[in-house]
């Protein structure tokens, strides 16, 4: 029983103390006066009788009432039900207020705002003080209050004849039942009845009608945030002007929270004084008068809620979690039903009749129902989770929230981790959780219903049906007895409260109620003490918990066969089945990604621990260790799983011996997951482990005390720690003291031991096995920041002190290992104060943990130092060896493997991908650098995919990016520092580091590499340094030398040539005469054509001395150069400037710029106008950017128009004088002279076009007929003069991708050769469209400029960025990333090469109709390069020749100054400019052509290929450098032959080209058939161009095939290794894409043949022939036979593939000297002619007569041969030289070596006269016998030879001999 009410109180209208005009709460009575013992008197009820305020008012109010709650210090909730009215103040009262009457008439006006405004009554001046009834009670019943308060207003205001102190004494005496339904009829003695019905079950909380008031007013969106906002722990705040409204709305929503009590700041009605509790920290519910809106606006992360405007208020910084779906969208709809019944019928056809809507009240409890259903389901299974740490003296619960998250499979859910980490919870955990209590509606719907639930969540009626059956019990529940007789309570007549009262409230007599409240005490104390009847029971668990939402997750769908490959590679482990073993772990691995399988892994190995203790051999510990490290990398720091728990015991049960005494366990190499620095999974972890324990204390005695009854042993194993724990608490009233305090003890000490061993078992998983890599470790593993985290109980937080800790650097190893132990120490002495306190550990007992945590700690840390000695030792079984890569002549290691993985990237090829084929990658391995490459050798990690070797690697030149990363080894899956590089050659290496690579050699890694990518000079580049022996004596100079070093060489270069005058000039190669008719002059005026003209400046004579190497640097040498070779061969002039021939010649070559003085980055030697003297160009070139002047670089043989490269302009330039024409200025000033001389130049360059020259400027192109002169084709309606700005604009537009006369061709194609022309501009100036703005030619100018947009060097070097990122993808993102065509396209690469190619196209087409072109883009060194180049391609057969591809390059890019070395980036100051492709993007274009021209080139498309990847390489000295100026002054431009002695690495890349085109076919295209000396148009349309295969394609089993050495070392396939005999060996090999080269795997037709020949002619025992040799007598003798009538088609073994229409429309011409070289050779050794220097020439001459076929083969007739020594002539030493006798062509050859194709001399036989035995010399071979030596004597001289022993020796002279007598 309780007291129905404690307190009565009379407050009422006092003045303020501080004078202000609101008056203050004033208690005039309060009854009992004595407070009680068990309930002391609350403070501040004044505050809250008057919410708003105490306010006197003009005018009588009708009566309030509303029940405001107060809460004490002890959380006690106080009801204070007010019932307010009013009376007429008192004159005290009014003179107190009288100071501001207008304000308060104002502020009572807004004060009683909102109440009933009724007329006014008494005098007009009368003003009316509110007065206040007041009742405290500690039970909620609201009616009864406001029935006895009114009751009490009734007899005052009727003036009833009771004594109103009889009243309160009964109220306050009057006791009722505190729970259980029962019902008691009270009366005050005032002839009233009410009827009191307590609620069933107390826990249910009472809401009448306030949750169905609540929806009313905000609806169920809003209703539904405000529950989550408060679950959440949210601010929230109610607005209304009633309180009453205030109240219920905070009553609903506390009733929607049950079973979770709310715990923090509750305040219904909020008082405006106190307004401020508002900005407080804490979530709160509070209600607060709308007229204090304005008040609450400023609140940042308040979500208010307006209860009259129906509207809830959510800040921006505010994010309220939803509920969880599906949980959130059934509530709603289950909701909506409940709410508006008839919203399902609403789109009936024939409505039922209306159904009838429940009541209010009902209402109310099925939407209470709704919410107990949903927290039903979403804490479904929450008994399964909680840990019974206690039992005795009192239950100690803890809820395991990982586990419950994990299995509920709402682990990333925010809301269900905010409620289950909020205070709410925490109070439901310890009042629910208790095993033994009286259970309520929830208890039985949580463990009963469940299934229920489940089954009809796609059902609503069922639903329905289910909140109804809820909704009667909670109705039940608050009104028990439902046919009550009615309440009986006077209540005052209508507007009683205007009638003029009698009297004034009066005041009660204090005595008279004292007297009838102690009279009931008494009473009551002579009763026996009311116990509250409790039934108690074991509160029933339910099913075990299930996930919210059975995600069917894909990826695990077939998880019983992972399961079973998991037991089978564990079992194969424990057998000792290792190779099984190897073979299923990739499977494993990927199936430990799934949760069922990481749980069948630790079930598995369980199985395997005997007494707490697994002795593993090394393989076996590897294993099982790498398996743990997969399980729990996937595991969060919350173990929600229970993943990491259950592989805690194995993990120190698992252990290997390393020696005697020392045994390592498995946690010493699982330490580096996050999950064992996490406080919260170690308690976890420990309060299950305690429950396990204190469940066994309980089990024991059982099983003790009746061992007969062994059945019954497993039923009690079943129970749970709860039964047990249930049971126990039942039996524990029943126990005697001693007993209750046995088993107190008894637990405390199962807590304590417990306690000691996860001490143990933390300083396991937290001390690293190797205390120097301590500190990186410990940090990794966040323990510093979490020991802050932790909500430990300790308040003395000393994560300051264990950062610190980590910042300083100990100079010992002790002190630093003392720092981690510090760290470990203190994180584990948080973990026991927490552990230990929570679960009533002794004071005493927490004092001896504490100490012995260092001990165990210190233990530890000795015992590591010798476990981390010994395996130290350990053999590294488990990794493959290192491969060591095959390495280049002169390439030497820079830093050994370090060992990698190399992971896959986001080329699918490698790692087996949609493509299928086998998994290469990852692949284990090392990394080596080298110092001309970046190089991985390594093999797959999955065993399945065989021993296969992946070599993947790139040159150091060629990085163009490398990032940290942090990766995933694939097998350890252990998360490891990485790198990731890529390559401009197309190359990606993803890798991570093996954990043996420590950071420092890692980052050692990284400096070196970043050395060799950008060293800092040139010369320490791989090109120079490979040589280094052989390279000349050139000592590095300082830079201030450059200048007078460059100009002693200079003039070295000239006085030279006045040496060389006279003499017959020796070049390198030969040629034969060109094939077009005028050519300048005949071979035998050569010496005549190379004369300089003698303008030395004056004081250039210096002593030649001064730079010996430079001698040879001859102005020879300069006429040498592939420039002037060119020019020779195209009839471009000579190198005279005032010689008698210069009037016929229109251009010549000038010397001017033989110093490098003009422009540095042009050649020495340039090709200019005849009639231009060389002292004018100076003047000339200062028009142009970098001086870059208008020079010509070749002519057309047909309509002998030239084509001219340069520079941009300046300002200065042509556009200034086009602009100046205009406006004629009366003089000339000095700054337009070089404009002038400029225009001259132009004209100049016009003249000497012979079709100009004649007709001085009137423009008749007489080359053409007049047929080409009428028709209006594509130029058609251009202006005759064709100098206008009309065709400009048209050629312009052309060259812009725009025709706008007539439709373009389809495919882009370019227009026929032979469209009508009209007239046109002797000359096209194409520029810059920037240049040319504004700029207005004069009619009379004989050239017309064509401006054109072209994209500039930074757009290629962007694009080809992301070309980069399109074609070698750095992640494996297939589903997210664009595709590969997208990022193709977004590239723009294929955008610049349709540019490009169109530009070069219009250019040809000028060319070939007569009109010269002067190509003047930018600096004139990228994109002009590239045009002018690509133009020469298309014009001139002879550039897609090798040779004369060679020479084109030479020529445009490297003599006239492509800066390779800045676009590349080869040094470090070229570093900030990044890589911009330039060379490249023109092979690509090359590639175009060939694509669509296989038949016109020479050379195949892996000599492009070859080019592209060498010319960033560094591994020649070709394109290094940025001019020629700068390769002279290194020194590299004229190396002589002479100075190389022995085999020597190649320097330039043709050099090389040349020496393996000689042994390989791999450079040679055998479908070449040029038929054409037309011009070449390519199709240049986006769509008509491919993706080179260079960027894509990859070789994994060799890497990139373009050092050939090294592609030649790969082993053999194995079917030449099988043993001859037998059965015949299937000859098949399978060759798997981006692994094997398929060239190589499966060559074409023609290369298998000559492979073929090659093998009979060497097993018939005769030296293999040339293939060159063989394929040039296989076209001959096919040409043969193709042409009986000597006509017809030529080479029609090859013609046949190609497309006939892509044949430009040029007359087929019979195969002869085309296009061929000029020969400039006057050698007098003429026997080299048939060599292989001139097999083309002997190719092409072979169709003359038949018996050419065998000439070949005769010269190279090997009768016998072998190694002699030959003593060279007059002092000179002995020589071994290969000599070959040939006894067909009667001499005696001999060569440098074996292999060497240049004859170094031949001795005629038919001159010998004898062969005698000799003498040795001086500086003969020391070794050798003196028989050994024999003399040849010839008519000459006599030659002395010694062989390598007697025995050949004698066989030789026996040769010689027996060659002689046959003649």
């Amino acid at each position: 029983m309780a007291r129905l009410a404690d307190y009565f109180v009379l407050v009422a209208f006092g003045p303020h103390p501080r004078g202000s005009g609101e008056g203050q709460g004033q208690i005039l009575q309060r009854f009992p006066e004595k407070d009680w013992e068990d309930n002391p008197f609350p403070q501040g009820i004044e505050l809250f009788c008057q919410p708003s305020g105490w306010q006197l008012c003009p005018e009588r109010n009708p009566p309030t009432f509303f029940v405001a709650v107060l809460t004490d210090i002890n959380s006690e909730r106080h009801y204070c039900a007010c019932l307010t009215f009013w009376e007429p103040a008192e004159p005290t009262q009014e003179a107190v207020c009288s100071e501001d009457a207008a304000g308060r008439e104002e502020e009572a006006a807004e004060g009683g705002s909102g109440r009933l405004s009724p007329g006014t009554s008494g005098p007009p001046g009368q003003l009316f003080a509110p007065k206040t009834l007041v009742l405290v009670s500690r039970l909620d019943h609201v009616e009864v209050f406001r029935n006895s308060l009114g009751l009490i207003y009734t007899i005052h205001v009727e003036g009833l004849n009771v004594g109103l102190e009889t009243v309160v004494g009964n109220l306050l005496t009057c006791t009722i039942p505190l729970a259980g339904g029962s019902q008691r009829t009270i009366s005050l003695g005032a002839g009233d009845r009410q009827v009191i019905q307590t609620p069933l079950t107390d826990s249910l909380p009472i809401s009448r009608c306030s949750v169905a008031l609540l929806f009313r007013q905000l609806g169920i969106t809003n209703v539904l945030s405000l529950f989550c906002a408060a679950l959440t722990e949210h601010k929230v705040l109610f607005l209304s002007r009633s309180y009453q409204r205030l109240s219920d709305a905070c009553r609903g929503l506390l009733a929607l929270l049950f079973p979770l009590r709310y715990s923090f700041t509750y305040v219904p009605i909020l008082p405006a004084q106190l307004l401020e509790v508002l900005s407080t920290p804490t979530p709160f519910i509070i209600g607060v008068n709308a007229a204090f809106q304005a008040e609450t606006q400023e609140l940042l992360d308040v979500i208010v809620a307006d209860l009259d405007g129906g509207t809830v208020t959510v800040p921006e910084c505010v994010h309220i979690p939803p509920l969880p779906e599906p949980l959130q969208s059934q509530t709603h709809s289950v909701l909506s039903m409940v709410l508006d019944p008839e919203l399902e019928l609403a789109d009936l056809a024939f409505p039922p009749p209306t159904i009838s809507s429940s009541s209010l009240k009902m209402q109310d409890k099925e939407l209470r129902a709704v919410f107990l259903r949903l927290f039903a389901q979403l804490l479904q299974g929450y008994r399964w989770c909680l840990h019974m740490v206690r039992i005795h003296p009192e239950p100690v619960i803890r809820f395991h929230k990982a586990a419950f998250l994990g299995q509920r499979g709402l682990v990333e859910d925010d809301f269900l981790m905010k409620v289950l980490e909020g205070m709410a919870f925490a109070g439901f955990v310890s009042e629910r959780g208790v095993p033994y209590r009286p259970t309520d509606l929830f208890d039985e719907l949580v463990a009963h219903e469940v299934a229920r639930m489940r089954a009809d969540e796609s059902h609503p009626q069922r639903v329905l049906r289910h909140v109804k059956e809820l909704a009667e019990q909670l109705y039940k529940n608050e009104n028990p007895y439902p046919a009550v007789a009615m309440h009986k309570v006077q209540r005052p007549g209508e507007a009683s409260h205007l009638r003029r009262a009698p009297r004034p409230f009066p005041r009660l007599d204090e005595g008279m109620v004292q007297w009838i409240v102690d009279q009931a005490t008494a009473k009551m104390q002579g009763a026996p003490p009311a116990v509250k009847a409790e039934r108690r029971t074991t509160v029933p668990s339910g099913p075990p918990m299930t996930a919210i939402l059975e995600r069917s997750s894909g990826l695990h769908g077939n998880s019983a066969r992972r399961l079973e490959v998991v037991r089978n590679c564990i079992s194969y482990v424990f057998e000792g089945k290792m190779l099984e073993a190897k073979k299923l772990l990739p499977a494993v691995l990927r199936a430990l990604k799934g949760r069922a399988a990481r749980r069948c892994l630790a079930q598995e190995l369980h199985l395997h621990v005997q007494q707490n203790r697994a002795v593993l051999d090394h393989q076996q510990f590897d294993f099982v260790v790498r398996m743990m490290n997969c399980c729990l990398q996937d595991c969060t720091s919350l173990d929600e799983h229970g993943i990491a728990a259950a592989l805690l015991p194995l993990v120190t049960a698992f252990c290997r011996k390393l020696s005697p005494g020392v045994t390592q366990f498995a946690y010493s190499c699982v330490q580096e997951h996050v999950v064992w620095s996490t406080p919260q999974f170690w308690e976890a972890m420990f309060y299950g482990d305690v429950q396990t324990h204190i469940r066994a204390l309980y089990l024991e005695p059982a099983e003790d005390r009746d061992p007969s009854q062994g059945w019954e042993e497993p039923a009690e194993e079943e129970r749970s720690a709860l039964d047990v724990a249930s049971e126990q608490r039942r039996l524990w009233p029943m126990l005697s003291r001693e007993k209750q305090q046995e088993l107190v003890q008894k637990e405390e000490s199962t807590v304590f031991s417990q306690a000691i061993h996860y001490a143990n078992r933390m300083s396991y998983l937290l001390l690293p096995l190797d205390s120097s890599k301590s500190r990186l470790l410990r940090e990794r593993a966040g323990l510093g920041d979490l020991e802050s985290a932790s909500n430990s109980l300790v308040t003395s937080s000393m994560a300051g002190s264990v950062a610190e800790s980590y910042d300083t650097e100990s100079g010992f190893e002790d002190a630093e290992t003392c720092d981690v132990a510090g760290a470990v120490v203190r994180f584990i002495n948080r973990f026991v104060d927490k552990v230990c306190t929570e679960s009533g550990v002794t004071s005493d007992h927490l004092k001896g943990l504490h100490v012995m945590v260092p001990d165990i700690v210190q233990m530890h840390i000795e015992t590591l130092e010798a476990v981390h000695r010994e395996s130290k030792r350990l053999p590294p079984i488990q990794k493959p060896k290192l491969l060591r890569p095959h390495l280049l002549p002169g390439e030497e290691c820079v830093l050994d493997g370090l060992r990698v993985y190399l992971l896959p990237d986001g080329r699918e090829e490698g790692s087996g991908g949609s493509g299928g084929g086998p998994a290469v990658l990852p692949a284990e391995g090392a990394v080596f650098l080298t110092t001309y490459r970046v190089i991985f050798t390594g093999m797959p990690t999955d065993p399945l995919v065989g021993e296969q070797v992946v070599v993947r690697s790139f040159p150091v030149a060629a990085l163009t990016k490398e990032k940290r990363i942090t990766v995933s080894t694939p097998v350890e899956q252990i998360p490891q520092d990485g790198l990731h590089l890529r390559s401009c050659t197309f190359q990606l290496l993803k890798m991570a580091f093996d954990e043996e690579v420590g950071s420092e050699n890692a980052e050692l890694f990284r400096k070196q590499l970043h050395k060799l990518r950008y060293p800092l000079d040139v010369r320490t580049t791989f090109a120079f340094t490979q040589g280094a022996a052989h390279t000349p004596g050139r000592p590095p100079r300082a830079t201030k030398d450059k200048g007078p070093s460059l100009r002693t060489l200079s003039r070295n270069l000239v006085k030279n040539a006045k040496r060389t005058m006279g003499r017959p000039h020796v070049t390198r190669k030969k040629y034969s005469p060109p094939g077009y008719e005028h050519r300048g002059q005949a071979p035998e005026d050569q010496e005549d054509e190379i004369s300089v003209s003698e303008e030395l400046e004056p004081g250039t004579l210096t002593p030649a001395s001064a730079l010996k190497p430079s001698d040879r640097m001859t102005m020879s040498s300069l006429v040498e150069r592939a420039c002037c070779r060119d020019y020779q061969r195209l009839g471009l002039g000579t190198l005279s400037s005032s010689l008698s021939r210069a009037k016929s010649e229109p251009f010549r070559i000038s010397p001017v710029n033989r110093m490098y003085a003009i422009c540095r980055s042009y050649p020495g030697l340039l090709i200019v106008p005849q009639s231009v003297q060389d002292n004018a160009l100076q003047r000339v070139s200062r028009c142009y950017r970098q001086n870059r002047f208008p020079v010509v670089c070749w002519r057309s043989g047909r309509s002998k128009a030239v084509l001219l490269r340069s520079g941009g302009l300046h300002g200065k330039g042509v556009v200034g004088l086009f602009k100046a024409q205009n406006t004629p200025s009366p003089g000339q000033s000095q700054a337009d002279s070089s404009s002038l001389e400029q225009e001259k130049y132009l004209q100049a360059v016009v003249s000497s076009m012979p079709r100009y020259a004649d007709t001085s400027g009137r423009n008749t192109l007489s080359g053409f007929s007049s047929a080409h002169m009428g028709g209006h084709g594509k130029w058609g309606s251009v202006r005759a003069s064709g100098r206008s700005g009309g065709l400009g604009g048209d050629v312009g537009s052309r060259l812009a991708g725009r025709d706008m006369r007539g439709p373009p061709q389809a495919n882009g194609a370019p227009p026929d050769s032979g469209f009508p022309r009209p007239q046109r501009a002797a000359l096209y100036i194409i520029g810059d469209k920037a240049q040319f703005k504004g700029v207005r030619p004069d009619p009379l100018q004989q050239w017309a400029l064509v401006p054109i947009e072209m994209f500039e060097a930074r757009q290629v070097k962007a694009s080809f960025k992301k070309l980069l990122k399109a074609c070698v993808p750095g992640c494996q993102d297939f589903e997210s990333g664009p595709t590969f065509l997208r990022s193709l396209e977004d590239s723009e690469w294929l955008t610049q090469i349709h540019k490009l190619l169109h530009v070069s196209v219009m250019v040809v087409e000028l060319l070939d109709s007569g009109s010269s072109v002067l190509v003047s883009l930018e600096d004139g060194w990228d994109i002009t390069t590239q045009v002018v180049s690509l133009v020469q391609l298309l014009s001139d057969p002879f550039y897609r020749t090798l040779e004369g591809f060679r020479l084109l390059v030479e020529k445009e890019w490297l003599s006239f100054g492509h800066r390779f070395s800045h676009r590349g980036a080869h040094t470090l100051a070229g570093q900030s400019s990044g890589f911009t492709p330039v060379f490249l993007q023109f092979l690509d274009c090359v590639h175009q052509v060939h694509l669509q021209f296989p038949m016109e080139f020479e050379f195949s498309p892996f000599y492009l290929k070859f080019l592209g990847y060498h010319h960033v390489s560094r591994r020649f000295r070709t394109f290094l450098l940025d001019s020629d100026y700068e390769r002279i002054e290194l020194g590299l431009l004229y190396e002589e032959k002479g100075e190389r002695k022995g085999p020597q690495t190649c320097r330039s890349v043709w050099e090389y080209v040349d020496r393996l085109s000689k042994r390989t076919p791999v450079f040679y295209n055998y479908m070449y058939a040029p038929e054409d000396t037309e011009v070449l148009r390519p199709y240049s349309n986006v769509s008509n161009l491919k993706v080179w295969d260079f960027y894509t394609e990859e070789t994994l089993a060799q890497g990139p095939p373009y050092d050939w050495e090294l592609a030649q070392v790969s082993p053999e396939p194995p079917e030449e290794e099988r043993p001859d005999g037998g059965a015949p060996q299937s000859r098949r090999r399978v060759v798997w894409p981006c692994y094997d080269s398929r060239p190589r795997a499966q060559p074409d037709a023609i290369s298998r043949l000559l492979e073929e020949l090659q093998r009979l002619e060497t097993e018939l025992g005769r030296p293999p022939e040339r293939w060159k040799d063989n394929w040039d007598r296989v076209k001959a003798a096919q040409r043969l036979e193709g042409r009986p009538d000597g006509r017809g088609t030529p080479s029609s073994l090859l013609v046949s593939s190609v497309p006939h229409h892509r044949r430009s429309l040029g007359v087929y011409l019979q195969e002869g000297p085309v296009g061929s070289t000029l020969s400039l050779s006057l050698d007098s050794d003429q026997s080299s002619g048939s060599t292989t220097s001139g097999s083309r020439q002997a190719a092409r001459r072979s169709t003359s007569t038949l018996y050419s076929q065998f000439q070949t083969a005769e010269s190279e007739n090997r009768s016998y041969e072998g190694t002699l020594y030959k003593k060279g002539a007059f002092m000179k030493p002995w020589k071994a030289r290969w000599f070959v006798l040939d006894k067909t062509k009667h001499q005696l050859r001999y060569y440098d070596h074996r292999v060497d194709t240049e004859i170094k001399g031949v001795i005629d036989l038919a001159e010998v006269e004898a062969v005698v035995s000799g003498t040795p010399t001086m500086g003969a071979p020391k070794t050798v016998d003196e028989k050994a030596f024999f003399d040849v004597k010839t008519t000459r001289r006599v030659y002395n030879f010694c062989a390598q022993d007697v025995p050949s020796a004698q066989q030789w002279v026996d040769q010689i001999q027996s060659c002689l007598s046959d003649a």
